[in-house]
């Protein structure tokens, strides 16, 4: 009598991977407005399969760096930017510059900006994501032209994977928002930067 041995694990998996859509799976969490935020708070107890990074995908994850490595934030200090020297000014701009094209974000020192502020920032952050889910879905739009954009990543419908992250940001150049276009919660802080009104 011969028999045959049945990867029961395998053919699950060809049924899971031909049952996955994943565009119709993203569209469900763009369309339902609640974000990483809402999954957490729905208490799930499986990531998204959108979340995964492709296994089949060429690009490494991550990159490997030497132990012997010193890596280090670069930091731009500007102190006297706005003093009137023209030399002093571009010197910073080129660090930024170089400092964005290389990193992709850098460190800013002596900026100004009250310790209370940056807290108030912080605080207005968590206040924003703390709200109940209904009153964060009026401020969720993929249109980056609306006065406060609210939404999960950026490149949602195009990265290999999603990010385990939700983002709001309200543009403040060349047309600052009116504060009545900004969540509640976070109003103080615009009082502070376009007329610089202590938040706290």
């Amino acid at each position: 009598m011969a028999t045959t041995g049945v990867d029961h694990g395998a053919a699950d998996q060809t049924t899971f991977k031909a049952e996955y859509n994943r565009l119709s799976e993203l569209k469900a969490f763009d369309e339902s407005k609640a974000g990483v935020k809402g999954l957490v708070d729905a208490g799930i107890t499986e990531i998204p399969r959108f979340f995964h990074y492709p296994p089949d995908s060429s690009e490494p994850i991550f990159s490997s760096v030497s132990g012997d490595t010193q890596l280090s934030i670069p930091v731009i200090d500007l102190k006297g930017v706005l003093d009137g020297d023209r030399d002093h000014r571009q010197e910073i701009v080129e660090k930024v510059r170089e400092a964005t094209e290389t990193w992709g974000f850098f460190q800013v020192v002596n900026h100004g900006i009250p310790d209370s502020v940056l807290e108030e920032i912080k605080d207005g952050v968590r206040r924003f994501y703390e709200q109940d889910v209904e009153i964060k879905k009026a401020f969720y739009t993929r249109d980056t032209s609306k006065p406060m954009v609210h939404n999960s990543n950026f490149d949602l419908y195009n990265a290999p994977s999603a990010n385990w992250r939700d983002t709001f940001f309200c543009p403040m150049f060349p047309n600052p928002p009116k504060p009545e276009d900004l969540p509640a919660v976070c109003r103080c802080l615009y009082l502070y930067i376009v007329y610089n009104l202590d938040p706290v």
